[in-house]
């Protein structure tokens, strides 16, 4: 007879997070993190490129897009906004195969959720990229790729932020 699996534990095991402080209001946060994707988003992990690439942005309501314009006005949407609680919490689908290939059918996307709580030092910002298993047999080494991923895009996140004039 098989061992019971403990849900929440594979839960885990195809999650990713990351937690960062940040030097400024929840509001601010949660306003740069939606509003200025193009300001801190590594363009390289974009369909179009960084010399292709003309709009990165997100619709700012549930049911919205997360969305390039590449080459002669070329739309490629690669998530779908589930949760838009400013300025608490985003929930967001990644609709992005590891192939890198788009992934049409949401209930085959792993999602993205990030909390913007108050701080003593400012905000803290935490990431959790779910969900994994719903990108098949490759679930395991795109977690793995996406770890160093996000450590660059939450970098970079962050930096944007520090260089805000006061």
């Amino acid at each position: 007879m098989a061992e019971p699996t403990d849900i929440r534990q594979d839960h885990e095991r195809f999650t990713l997070r990351n937690t960062l402080v940040v030097p400024v209001s929840a509001e601010r946060a949660y306003e740069v993190f939606t509003e200025r994707l193009a300001d801190w988003w590594v363009t390289e992990y974009t369909w179009s490129g960084p010399t292709l690439l003309a709009e990165l942005g997100m619709e700012p309501r549930a049911g919205g897009m997360l969305y390039e314009i590449g080459p002669y006005g070329f739309r490629s949407d690669w998530g779908r906004v589930l949760t838009w609680d400013p300025p608490r919490r985003l929930v967001f689908t990644w609709q992005i195969g590891a192939d890198r290939a788009p992934v049409p059918d949401p209930a085959r996307a792993s999602e993205v959720e990030v909390l913007f709580t108050p701080d003593d030092s400012g905000t803290l910002v935490e990431v959790a990229h779910r969900h994994f298993d719903r990108h098949g047999t490759a679930a395991e080494g795109y977690r793995r790729a996406l770890t160093a991923g996000w450590h660059e895009l939450l970098s970079r996140y962050a930096a944007t932020l520090l260089h805000e004039p006061a």
